[in-house]
């Protein structure tokens, strides 16, 4: 386990690092989630082992700080990743990032573009999304004000969610996941999907095939996005179907691949 401090308090993002070769890989979580345990897997899959790779969890989540006072917006997760990854020594890295991890990955290639080569996103919110009461993740968290969050709230997020979800949820601090439900789902300006659109470099988007069409899809493909379907899996596509996750992910990160991918143009 390696640590780094991101805010001017201190407050330390931690990551679990695989030795191996650069470019270095970078994964990261989504919202209630920690990223050893939803990508330890597919990390060390033949197909993607080898590389040095950081399982880094953001602040507020898994095995990093919980501060109070952090704001949580996406643009601070991604600059607290920023200021970790630049600890590391890390450069042009190929991001692999789940969800909402997959939103703050957007942006912090988007504000920091020296750190990130190349894009990976796993199933990532792209769009703002309307809190909605009585749901689970980001827009039922975000249907509660913080108060009513922290006052019990929280409480029937953890019945929603799933032994399997909260197993790695109870571990994020309650104000950290909550703020970060409500920034989710209000996202960035410039949307993340705008972000994405404008990024000069590779990147690829991974969704459950049984999800249907991406919605922008056409959009993206003419922007050199590629939109990959992954079969037999649902939102975690790693955890669901990590064979077939290893697969795709390979196949995005090979510069032939890429190359293959990139829309022709007039």
């Amino acid at each position: 386990m390696r640590s780094a401090a991101v805010t001017p308090e201190g407050s330390r993002i931690r990551w679990v690092e695989l030795p191996g070769q650069e470019p270095s890989r970078v994964y990261v979580h989504g919202l209630g989630a920690t990223s050893p345990a939803y990508f330890a897997e597919v990390a060390v899959h033949p197909l993607l082992a080898g590389r040095r790779s950081l399982l880094i969890d953001m602040l507020g989540h898994g095995i990093s700080d919980r501060p109070t006072d952090f704001d949580y917006t996406l643009e601070s997760h991604a600059d607290a990743l920023a200021a970790a990854l630049t600890d590391a020594g890390v450069t042009g890295a190929e991001l692999i990032a789940h969800s909402m991890g997959g939103s703050v990955a957007v942006v912090l290639a988007a504000r920091h573009p020296q750190l990130v080569a190349r894009l990976v996103l796993v199933d990532a919110n792209l769009d703002p999304i309307p809190p909605s009461p009585g749901s689970a993740g980001s827009s039922g968290i975000a249907a509660y004000s913080e108060e009513e969050f922290l006052a019990g709230g929280w409480q029937g997020i953890r019945d929603q969610a799933g032994f399997h979800w909260w197993s790695t949820m109870r571990l994020a601090g309650r104000e950290a996941l909550h703020r970060s439900a409500v920034h989710l789902t209000r996202g960035t300006a410039p949307t993340m999907r705008e972000h994405l659109l404008d990024l000069k470099i590779p990147r690829t988007y991974l969704l459950p095939e049984a999800d249907g069409p991406l919605p922008g899809t056409d959009a993206l493909i003419e922007a050199g996005v590629s939109v990959v379907p992954i079969p037999d899996c649902g939102h975690n596509i790693m955890l669901d179907n990590p064979e077939g996750f290893a697969r795709a992910t390979a196949a995005a990160l090979s510069d032939q691949d890429q190359q293959e991918r990139r829309p022709s143009r007039p």
